[in-house]
């Protein structure tokens, strides 16, 4: 089975759009969250994603342009852009996304969460000292995340120890060995952060037993252009141009 595993689309659809493109057909898709919040088509990013999606968790900045939880904790550009989101989302739309869980094994090798298994909402992993405790908030060998908008592997052993990270290149292999452990980030969508201003998202394989980790261009300029029509502010669209 192919799985095509993605993460903060941020109501970019130029991106989605390209990302589902790239990847072809593909068996399934699951994604990590943060579907919404950031850009300028909310609406069609989680009416494309209820279309095409076998497993979707709730982000961080779904839940706060569904007023779940509160936006005095994002930054005062993040809280317009969530404002207007979330005054956008059709009721049905609303109703769908309240549904969703932050976490959710799929099966008895990956659980998928949006920022890590200790913290589903809010927690970043950026380093091997996050990642090492998280290995104590899932059993399954696969953790996939997304939340950081930046890719990277954290493997360790079948105990969680001696977590290790990797940054992935473009087209990268990973091939899944039975005696590690992995947390899995495929990279963001909508608004990447890692200096690379292409989507990021990866294939999970599991009778090859592999996640292959790719970048696609997309149109930013599109997506930049309904950002300003719609006022929202104007370093969020400038800093898609970056990657960051």
């Amino acid at each position: 089975m192919r799985v095509l595993v993605l993460a903060d689309i941020h109501a970019n659809l130029a991106a989605l759009e390209a990302v589902l493109g790239a990847a072809g057909e593909v068996d399934s898709v699951w994604c990590l969250g943060d579907t919404v919040g950031y850009g300028p088509q909310p609406n069609e990013c989680v009416a494309l994603m209820r279309e095409r999606q076998q497993a979707m968790l709730v982000g961080n900045h779904d839940l706060g342009c569904l007023g779940s939880i509160s936006l005095s904790n994002f930054n005062r550009d993040a809280r317009i852009a969530n404002e207007w989101n979330g005054s956008q989302l059709t009721e049905d739309n609303r109703e769908f996304l309240l549904s969703l869980s932050p976490m959710q094994q799929v099966n008895d090798t990956v659980t998928l969460a949006h920022g890590s298994p200790r913290d589903p909402v809010w927690e970043y992993l950026l380093d091997t000292v996050g990642a090492t405790y998280s290995f104590d908030h899932f059993s399954t060998p696969i953790c996939f995340v997304g939340h950081t908008h930046q890719p990277v592997i954290f493997t360790a052993d079948m105990l969680g120890d001696h977590c290790t990270a990797t940054i992935p290149t473009d087209n990268l292999v990973l091939k899944l060995q039975p005696d590690k452990r992995y947390i899995i980030n495929p990279g963001g969508v909508g608004q990447p952060r890692d200096g690379d201003a292409r989507s990021g998202w990866a294939i999970y394989d599991d009778e090859q037993q592999t996640v292959t980790f790719h970048r696609t261009t997309y149109n930013i300029r599109r997506t930049q252009t309904l950002m300003l029509e719609h006022g929202l502010p104007n370093i969020l669209a400038a800093r898609l141009s970056f990657g960051m």
